[in-house]
Order: C-alpha cells, then sequence, then structure tokens
C-alpha cells in the first residue's frame, strides 16, 4: 500500500508553545531568578518560534540552543522541555532526523518531570512522525499509541484527531487497511467537530487511498472529491505567504482523483475536476489581486465575502492551540454564511460566479461553450505525488464528442528539464540544437492522440495550458516523422478555462473598430516602432491612435468600451514583483505623463463589445515552478471577465520589427475574414516554414476565442 499523509496539508507544523504560552511560563517559573535572564530567554524563545514558522530550521535551531543554555542555568525544566521540542523539530525539517530524536527524547522527560501530559503527548506524537519518516513505521505506532490515551486525558479534541489519524496512516504504510480505516474514520468526526477543515480533508484523502487500494473505487472518489470541495473552499482564505506550501501539498488530492478517476474510465468526470480546480487557480488570482467588477451590488456582495474571508483566517489560526467548542461554533456560523453569500453571488451575477465555485460544472454544460469546430486539449501532470505513478495524461474535448483521454508514463525530472531547456532557447536568438527539444515535447504532447485530432478533423486547436506549459507555444512542436510544426498542421490558440458562462459569439462584427495606444511620453523609453504600429493598426481598420503625450489613461478609461479592437503598444508590467525597469508595478499599464492602469480594474471598463485586446508592448513574466493562475494567463482571464473574447500578448520579448510584421499581416487576415487564430497562423507560417529561429515568430499567442470577430 502507498504511504498515506500525515499530518496538516497546510504544511505549517506549529510547535506546542505558542507566544500566549511563554509569558504564563515566565511569570510561574522565573519569579525567583534574575529578570533580565528571564527577559532573555522570552526572547529568544519568541524569536525561535517566529523561526520555526517561517520555516527557517537552522536560523531556528541557532536561536533555540542559546535559548536552551539560558534555560538549563536558570533552571527552567518547563522552559528547556519546549525548547528540546522546537530544537526537535527543526532538526527534523533541517534532515537531521537522528539529532530530533534525540532533543525530543530530552523533551518527553523533561514534561514528565514536570507533569506537562499536554507536552509530552505532543512531543510523543512527533517522534512517532520521525521514525516513520524515516521507514519505520511499527516503531512510530509504538509512540502514536502512548500520545493517543494522554490527549485523551487532557481532553484536547484536536491531536487527539491527529494521533488518531497518524495512526491510520501508519496502518495504512504496513498493509493493514480496515485497522487505517478504524481510527481514520474515528479521527474524522472529531476534526469536523472541531472545525479543522484543512486536516479534515488530509483525512479524507487518506481514506479515500485506503478504499482505493483495496479495490473500492467508487468509496474511494466519494472521500477525494469531498477533500478536494474542501481544500478549494479553504484555499482562497490563506495568506499570501502560505499559498505556495498548501498548493503542493494539496496538489495530491486532484492529482490522485484525476489518475484514479482516468483508471475507471471515467474521462467526462476526470476532466471535470481538474477543469475546476484549473478555474479556481485563475478566480483565487483575481481574489490575490482584489480584481474588481462592474456591477456595484456584484462588488458589495464580493467585499462582505472577502471580509468574512479574513476573519475566518484569523479564527483558524486559533484551532490548533486555543480550540472551544465556542471557537468551532463561530468558525462553523461564519463560513456558512460565507458559503450563502457565493451562492448568492453565483446565482444572481453569473458573469462572476466563477469566483466562488466549488462544484464541477458537467462537461456536457462546459461542451455547450466550446466553439464549433475547435478541439480542446489539455495536458495534465500526474507527477511528483508518492500515492500516484509519474503520468501525463492528454485530454480531448470537443463540442459534440465525450472526453478522450490518454495516459503515458512520464520521467518529470526529465521532462521538467526538457520544458525548462527549451524556454530559455526560445528566448535566446542564438540558441542552437533547439530543434531537438522541439521534437521531443511533441512526442510528450502531441504524438500519443495525433490519431485522435486527425479522426476529429479540427478547424482548430485550443490549448488549456497550466504551470510550465503555460510558457511553451505548442505551434512550434514539430512532427519529425512528417517534418512539420504544428502550427503547418492546425490554427493554435489558447483557452484559460472552457467558459460555463459565457456564450460563443454567433454575431460576427463587420467592420471593427479598433483604439490604438503607442509610446507613451514621458517615459523612460522612447520606442518609435510602437507609434508606427499604432499608426499602422488604424490604417487598417477605421478608429482612433493616440501616442506620446496624448496616450492618456483617461482616453482608455473612457473610450475603451467603444471600439472592438483595444491594441496597446504601450509598455505592460506582467511580472508578479513588478517591473522595476519600466518603473512600474505589477500588472499595471503605463500611460503618458507617469501615470498607470491597474490591470485588476479592467473589470469596471465594461468591454462587452471588445472582441480582442492586443497587448504588444508587454513586459512578459518568466518561467515559475508554481501555478497559482499567475502569467499572461491570469491577464488575460481578467480581460475576459472585463467582457473581452480574446488577448495577444507575448511570452517573451521579441524583436520589434517581426513583430509589427506578424501583427500587420495579422489584421489584413481578419480584414480579409479570417478567424483570429487562422489569422495569427497564417501571419507566423511563412516564418516558421523558411526555419527562421522561433524567438521571432512564435511569442505572440492568442488567448481566448479563436473565431471570426
Amino acid at each position: 500500500m502507498k504511504r498515506l499523509m500525515i499530518g496538516s496539508l497546510l504544511g505549517v507544523t506549529m510547535l506546542v508553545a505558542t507566544p500566549a504560552i511563554f509569558p504564563i511560563l515566565t511569570q510561574r517559573s522565573y519569579a525567583q531568578t534574575s529578570q533580565t535572564q528571564a527577559a532573555q530567554l522570552q526572547q529568544l524563545i519568541d524569536l525561535g518560534l517566529q523561526q520555526t514558522q517561517q520555516r527557517q530550521p537552522l536560523q531556528a535551531i541557532e536561536t533555540l540552543k542559546q535559548a536552551l543554555a539560558i534555560a538549563q542555568s536558570i533552571p527552567s525544566r518547563e522552559g528547556e522541555a519546549f525548547v528540546n521540542l522546537g530544537l526537535g523539530l527543526n532538526y527534523n525539517r533541517s534532515g537531521q532526523p537522528q539529532a530530533a530524536l534525540n532533543f525530543y527524547h530530552q523533551a518527553v522527560r523533561l514534561f514528565q518531570e514536570v507533569n506537562d501530559r499536554a507536552g509530552e503527548a505532543a512531543t510523543l506524537n512527533s517522534i512517532g512522525e520521525v521514525y516513520r519518516d524515516i521507514g519505520l513505521p511499527q516503531e512510530g505506532l509504538i509512540y502514536f499509541q502512548q500520545a493517543l490515551p494522554i490527549r485523551r486525558e487532557v481532553s484536547d479534541r484536536a491531536t487527539e484527531a491527529t494521533t488518531l489519524h497518524n495512526i491510520g496512516a501508519v496502518y495504512g504504510d504496513i498493509g493493514k487497511p480496515q485497522e487505517a480505516l478504524t481510527y481514520l474514520q474515528q479521527a474524522l468526526p472529531i476534526r469536523r467537530e472541531v472545525s479543522d477543515r484543512a486536516r479534515e480533508a488530509a483525512t479524507l484523502y487518506n481514506i479515500g487511498l485506503v478504499y482505493r487500494d483495496i479495490g473500492e473505487p467508487q468509496k474511494a472518489i466519494d472521500n477525494l472529491e469531498k477533500a478536494l470541495k474542501i481544500t478549494l473552499e479553504i484555499r482562497a482564505g490563506l495568506a499570501q505567504e502560505n499559498r505556495q506550501q498548501f498548493l503542493q501539498n494539496n496538489r495530491a488530492i486532484s492529482v490522485a482523483l484525476v489518475d484514479l478517476l482516468i483508471d475507471e474510465n471515467r474521462p467526462d468526470q476526470a476532466f471535470k475536476w481538474h477543469h475546476l480546480a484549473t478555474t479556481f487557480d485563475l478566480a483565487d488570482y483575481s481574489h490575490l489581486i482584489d480584481a474588481q467588477v462592474i456591477n456595484p451590488p456584484a462588488q458589495k456582495l464580493i467585499d462582505q465575502w472577502n471580509e468574512n474571508h479574513e476573519r475566518l483566517k484569523l479564527l483558524y489560526a486559533e484551532v490548533d492551540n486555543n480550540w472551544t467548542p465556542e471557537l468551532s461554533q463561530q468558525i462553523n456560523e461564519l463560513q456558512a454564511g460565507n458559503s450563502q453569500i457565493a451562492e448568492d453571488i453565483a446565482r444572481q451575477y453569473p458573469e462572476v460566479a466563477e469566483l466562488f465555485e466549488t462544484t464541477p460544472q458537467d462537461l456536457e454544460n462546459l461542451r455547450e461553450n466550446i466553439a464549433p469546430g475547435t478541439l480542446v486539449i489539455q495536458p495534465i501532470l500526474l507527477t511528483n505525488i508518492s500515492e500516484v505513478p509519474d503520468a501525463i495524461a492528454l485530454f480531448m474535448v470537443s463540442r459534440d464528442q465525450k472526453a478522450i483521454v490518454k495516459k503515458t508514463p512520464i520521467n518529470p525530472s526529465e521532462f521538467d528539464g526538457i520544458l525548462t531547456e527549451y524556454r530559455a532557447q526560445l528566448e535566446n536568438h542564438n540558441s542552437e540544437n533547439f530543434d531537438r527539444n522541439q521534437e521531443l515535447l511533441y512526442d510528450y504532447l502531441i504524438r500519443p492522440i495525433e490519431a485522435d485530432i486527425a479522426a476529429h478533423s479540427p478547424e482548430k486547436l485550443a490549448i488549456i495550458a497550466t504551470g510550465k506549459l503555460r510558457y511553451i507555444p505548442f505551434e512550434t512542436l514539430y512532427d519529425n516523422q512528417r517534418n512539420q510544426h504544428l502550427i503547418e498542421k492546425y490554427p493554435i490558440h489558447y483557452l484559460t478555462r472552457i467558459s460555463a458562462r459565457r456564450q460563443v459569439r454567433s454575431n460576427t462584427t463587420s467592420s471593427p473598430r479598433v483604439l490604438a495606444f503607442g509610446n507613451p511620453q514621458p517615459s523612460p523609453f522612447d520606442t518609435p516602432g510602437a507609434e508606427q504600429e499604432a499608426r499602422q493598426v488604424t490604417e487598417i481598420f477605421s478608429g482612433e491612435y493616440w501616442v506620446r503625450e496624448e496616450a492618456t489613461r483617461d482616453r482608455f478609461q473612457n473610450d475603451s468600451p467603444r471600439f472592438n479592437i483595444l491594441h496597446l503598444a504601450n509598455p505592460i508590467c506582467f511580472q508578479a514583483n513588478g517591473c522595476p525597469g519600466l518603473g512600474l508595478g505589477a500588472n499595471q499599464i503605463l500611460f503618458a505623463h507617469g501615470e498607470t492602469f491597474n490591470i485588476a480594474d479592467i473589470g469596471l471598463l465594461g468591454l462587452n463589445q471588445t472582441n480582442l485586446v492586443v497587448l504588444s508592448g508587454g513586459f512578459p513574466t518568466g518561467m515559475e515552478t508554481e501555478s497559482e493562475g499567475g502569467g499572461l494567463v491570469a491577464i488575460a482571464y481578467l480581460f475576459e471577465r472585463a467582457g473581452a473574447d480574446a488577448v495577444i500578448a507575448s511570452l517573451w520579448n521579441a524583436e520589434d520589427n517581426t513583430t509589427l510584421l506578424i501583427m500587420t499581416e495579422f489584421y489584413e487576415n481578419v480584414k480579409q475574414g479570417m478567424t483570429k487564430a487562422e489569422a495569427l497562423r497564417q501571419a507566423k507560417l511563412t516564418f516558421a516554414q523558411e526555419g527562421i529561429h522561433p524567438f521571432y515568430w512564435s511569442p505572440l499567442i492568442l488567448i481566448g476565442d479563436g473565431g471570426s470577430f
């Protein structure tokens, strides 16, 4: 049986001693000693706890060693016990389990000496976790079983549930599934009782894995779905500094669920759950940057939801160490109230419903919003989860046919290395030997499904990419058996997700009008090419262009809703940490006179008549290891929420002349009646067929609707 998840999904293990407890220790233990020493010890303990919570184990060890020397000299057995516990935790985190065990055993002896039963139980539980981590689960079980009656004795329901969960996880490790279920199912109602939703999800996840491994897939699926739903509900309420650890830990739930559904030949169900997680990345990103909406009543409810989430964060932080039945009731009532607000928003304001949904849409509903002739392809990496064999799943979804999925084994580190190297090669026009990676990525991402693609005879391919795949233009992938780039076979565009709310436009615009901006001044940069670009667009389509001192923010805000195409050849920052070289913060567009517009506010403009937004002056994001919904895809999602059909932006800073040629031909092609996807394909095709380095022709990508104006 695979190793089960143990401990907290939040990935933030807390010391038993909290800042609230230490002042009590000071009053009780140091009354007859030097107040200077006591104060120094208190400061060191507080600093060590802070470093522990910030996951800085080496710094915490040095701090707590100093605290230990003072605690021994006073002497304070209670203080010494807590410091030993902290040292054990941080030595374990730093990869030194034997040292951790030594400090933990000292802590147990000291807690027993001062008759601190809660501290004793916590340390016994920590010893059990170390033994399990080093591959001695049965040794760990001994300590978990010693901790359990003590935790019941001190009536600490939250930690009792943790130890029950850990015992169940160990029984899962050693191949005793019925015993595992017995203890996990005892832990589950207690975690609900104390409103520990993150750990409730961990227990549901482990129960699901046990049922999967004993051949009861439906029970496994039921529990994994419940676990995933909980994680989606609580994730947006996390503080930003905890999000990355949370995402890494909770990815296991969605991967295990999708993998099991694929194995059970339920591709529609697998796709809809992964699609929900993908959409939630983007919706969660909108919450994170406080994106606004144009409808005041909707915004008022969203603000109320956000305010309640802030309160919930504070209450959840008290669960581990200050749980009471009253606290649990308060959390449950606030959570229920916020869930009702989310339901009200989703029902009354469908345009923002995706921000709050945690239940997947049936694929039948999603299919209605796929354009005719479009085949949606979504690669999903089912990797780096100990409970799931490493594989890549390639989903294909169309308007008229059931989902198809092909899953093949993969070496995660090898694949990641290819992606990383290829992206670096794409950004460097002097790079060589990139063709090998083009071929390898085609073999990973297209070859397993190329016969299925051909059977669909699609007019265009729409790619939903996540993680590092967002930074690779799929049109560059190369079929070495037919000597063709993928773009030579099909028009390609990208989707943020399949929108369950927005219907495909049925009416085309006969004569699009364009509003173009370029080279706002004064600015750190003078870009005459951007001026030429803005002028040239309006020579192809009717409209207005504004450059230099006339490219003002007021014109953009006031006039944008009147035009079908918005073309911004302005400096734009897509970097999550801002663009110091441009003098811009994250998600900002520069206009004349140094004024900026925050893309988070784009929803306030009302772009329901906008067919296309071109962001040709963007300073793109680099390759990211995490998937928080950031980057160009998230920016495109914000424009889509504001009403725009599609966005064209660049994955890296390409050469200006080639970009101008591609964009000019794109607009000419659109004017001749081509779809947006086909127009961009034809504008790039000559470069690809002539063997031009993809640095020049591939960075501009179309995200959103690939159909006609």
